[in-house]
């Protein structure tokens, strides 16, 4: 069988030749192995002759010999050419042959090359179809045009130049036609340009339009939270405005300042002031309870606008006092250790400038239609309250010459007097 293969130009696959074009399978014919396109070669149907020449030459041009155990078979070496002859010269001279005529006879069929040769059957029939289908078509064209010339000896020259008027007419509206398509062609890019545009504008949207959901959202969620702040600020306020309307409601000196009694003994935010025989109290609570009425008056002097004469009221806790603005500034303590309490002379005149500016307090106060009337009267220069419904009963403040009770009695008087001030200041100021 022969070595040389031929491949479809279009699909690729190797061919299979027909059986015509094959060579003998005979197990003794033999392939020739040479360089192709041999100016020596022969084709089938050669004159005899010429055939001699080529075989004789070839004897003459190599030296030969009969291969071992195949008879009438040789194989030659050539010096300058290289190649071996295997099998008789007749095997020889068919294969070129038949090889050399296939390859021209391709070469023939592919013509301009529009469709190349060799090809496979399945490609081949492929051909043959479409090749069927043109000379179908040409075939009609053909009648078309048979008919066009008949038609044409039958038509007279008015309608001929009427058919020639049309066709001008015809070229013309196939002008502008044409034109109009040419204008279409550049809309058409020009709206292809314009479409590129919109989707590049639209992609631009698009993200913007992503963006500001993503905005949109943060914002929403931002309206939340201020909600929940302003629903918690709602409750709040409204928490606050009971707070208000209960403060409102509240009495602030009945709240700051609490006057009541322990037994005999008045008592003022549950410090007591004074002491009695029987009942011991401890001069820290005393003072105490002096710089909470002390804070009490200077309080409601504030609250009606008074500034007191020749005292300045001070109040320090458990350490207040009083000084003096005629004689250098000199304090007077409203506190004491409890040290010969009853002969210590700075405490009582303390004590004193105390009722002197209770009783500017009470002048200012009884002004006017709705002034304050106190129950129990104030004699500063000589330091004693007046109980006028118990027959006119005085009670010294001082605790020089004085007796615990009649000390404490004073105090009482003067703290009454006080309460009756804080339900006066508080009915006609805090209303306000």
């Amino acid at each position: 069988m022969s070595s040389l293969r031929f491949i479809c130009q279009r699909c690729s696959q190797p061919l299979k030749r027909n059986q015509s074009m094959e060579m003998s399978q005979e197990p003794e014919a033999l392939m020739l192995i040479s360089a192709q396109g041999e100016p020596g070669e022969t084709q089938e149907g050669g004159p005899p002759s010429r055939e001699k020449a080529d075989f004789e030459n070839l004897n003459d041009s190599a030296s030969c010999r009969t291969l071992p155990g195949l008879p009438g078979r040789r194989m030659s070496w050539d010096n300058s050419n290289n190649f071996i002859l295997l099998g008789n010269l007749g095997s020889v001279r068919t294969i070129n042959s038949r090889q050399k005529a296939a390859s021209d006879i391709f070469d023939i069929l592919s013509g301009e090359r529009d469709v190349d040769h060799p090809l496979c059957e399945d490609c081949t029939d492929n051909l043959l179809e479409q090749l069927d289908v043109q000379v179908t078509i040409t075939e009609s064209e053909i009648q078309n045009y048979k008919c066009c010339l008949e038609t044409r000896e039958w038509i007279s020259e008015d309608e001929r130049e009427t058919l020639q008027e049309k066709l001008k007419g015809l070229e013309l509206e196939e002008a502008r036609l044409v034109q109009e398509l040419e204008e279409v062609e550049k809309n058409q890019e020009r709206t292809a340009a314009d479409l590129k545009a919109a989707q590049a504008e639209t992609e631009m949207l698009d993200q913007q339009e992503k963006q500001y959901r993503k905005d949109y959202s943060k914002l929403k969620w931002q309206k939340l939270e201020l909600y929940d702040a302003l629903s918690s600020v709602e409750t709040q306020l409204w928490y606050s405005q009971i707070q208000w309307d209960q403060l409102e409601k509240t009495n602030i000196f009945n709240a700051t300042f609490e006057i009541w009694h322990d037994g005999a003994l008045p008592t003022i935010n549950n410090f007591r002031l004074g002491c009695l025989p029987t009942v011991p109290v401890c001069w820290n609570e005393i003072n105490a309870a002096w710089g909470q009425t002390a804070l009490l008056l200077l309080a409601l002097s504030n609250t009606i606008g008074l500034e007191f004469q020749r005292y300045q009221l001070i109040p320090c806790g458990n350490h207040s006092h009083l000084k003096s603005l005629t004689d250098d500034c000199t304090e007077l303590p409203l506190f004491s250790n409890g040290k010969n309490v009853f002969l210590h002379n700075k405490f009582d005149q303390a004590m004193m400038a105390f009722l002197d500016c209770m009783q500017q307090f009470k002048e200012v106060a009884e002004k006017g239609g709705s002034g304050l009337r106190l129950p129990y009267k104030i004699h500063v220069k000589k330091g004693l309250m007046e109980d006028p419904g118990s027959g006119g009963g005085f009670y010294p403040i001082r605790t020089h010459s004085n007796t615990e009770e009649e000390w404490t009695k004073a105090l009482k008087l003067m703290l009454i007097n006080f309460k009756c001030s804080l339900t006066w200041v508080s009915l006609r100021y805090c209303q306000k």
